[in-house]
């Protein structure tokens, strides 16, 4: 069964609003501004009529961020599904939020339309257990949950999927590249491995938050520092990664700034390639090898010294680029590998929209029903 999926992808700073119609074609779109999570009501109202203008809405489906360990495929929600994934809040305190808060609000634009709950945790539900397990106690693991889950997930899903189509490649090594940042070890088709655990706060250097660091440390600046929980996590999430490094979350400014040597932009452009080559290594170790790497979100599709830093790096592995083909990528999905080159380099333009709208779509005949 087909129809058009009102696809919305709230943040903590932004909202997005996409209408797919039956074969993935964009209809209609709204990017709203969000402060604290919410955009403003009358102009969310505003641009969802809009939108349904444009072509009927069958159903709606919501970028979330945390599934937990209950949520492993996309779900129709309902009251009690709601409350579920209100109770997962404090695992994702930037996103789930502003996720429930705006399917709340579109509801009420949309009475009656059914609603489909898409989790970026999902896609890496089916890791192997050495995969997903801490090396802490197991009280903590059975009566607490912890776990690693990952996140990106449905840009992993798709990005892997593309390239997948594009080249055959079986062994697939996804860099979600943007604000937030993470990598996924792909294997036909299926997450084996990724960089994010049981937060969005580790693996890669991001925009705003740390990716991992030394668990000591925390302790230490609790104990011999004074710092309470909550400034370790407004410090961890909100004032660390490239905020941290160089004062600015602007990879652009970074980039700009590294081409003077010894300045603050300079090391932490080392510093952010620095891991993303190792994590690079690291996911293709999960795999046994590699076939294609994969360069998707705003700075994998738009930061050209950021693919090639990395990929200067990775010759042992076969990565090499071409580097006219890297420079002068201009939208779309590309091949920018080098002639020669053992592993396949792709650009793939994030279309998370798609991954949702196609999920939800497979949730109508269960809706019908």
């Amino acid at each position: 069964m087909g129809g058009n999926v009102l696809v919305v992808n709230a943040g903590s700073s932004s909202v997005k609003l996409r209408l797919l119609d039956p074969g993935d074609r964009v209809l209609a779109a709204h990017d709203l501004r969000a402060v604290a999570g919410r955009p403003d009501p009358d102009e969310l109202e505003r641009a969802v009529e809009e939108l349904a203008q444009a072509g009927e809405v069958a159903i709606t489906g919501h970028r979330v961020v945390h599934g937990g360990s209950v949520f492993v495929d996309p779900v129709l929600v309902d009251d009690e599904v709601e409350r579920q994934l209100r109770a997962l809040v404090p695992l994702a305190p930037l996103h789930q939020p502003a996720a429930l808060t705006a399917l709340a609000d579109v509801s009420a634009v949309l009475p009656g339309v059914p609603r489909v709950a898409c989790f970026d945790t999902a896609f890496h539900a089916r890791m192997p257990p050495e995969a997903i397990t801490y090396p802490v106690p197991m009280r903590w693991r059975d009566e607490y949950g912890v776990r690693r889950y990952g996140f990106h997930g449905l840009s992993h899903a798709y990005a892997s999927r593309r390239a997948a189509e594009l080249t055959g490649a079986r062994r697939v090594v996804t860099a979600h590249l943007g604000s937030g940042a993470s990598l996924a070890a792909v294997r036909d088709g299926v997450s084996v491995d990724t960089t994010m655990g049981f937060t969005p706060l580790e693996g890669m250097v991001m925009a705003t938050r740390s990716g991992t660091v030394d668990p000591g440390l925390l302790l230490w600046l609790q104990t011999e520092r004074g710092m309470t929980a909550e400034e370790l996590t407004d410090a961890l999430f909100h004032r660390s990664g490239m905020t941290g490094l160089v004062g600015s979350a602007d990879m652009r400014a970074v980039l700009d700034g590294a081409r003077r040597p010894g300045t603050p932009e300079a090391l932490g452009l080392a510093v952010y390639l620095h891991r993303l080559r190792a994590e690079i290594a690291a996911m293709t170790a999960a795999l046994g090898g590699l076939d294609a790497l994969v360069f998707t979100g705003g700075v994998g599709e738009h930061a050209p010294p950021v693919r090639s830093g990395a990929a200067a790096g990775l010759g042992f592995l076969g990565v090499a680029l071409d580097a006219e083909r890297n420079s002068s990528y201009q939208g779309g999905d590309l091949e920018i590998s080098a002639s020669g080159a053992s592993v396949r380099t792709l650009i793939i333009e994030a279309r998370e929209d798609v991954e949702i709208a196609r999920a939800a779509r497979a949730q109508l005949p269960a809706h019908a029903g």
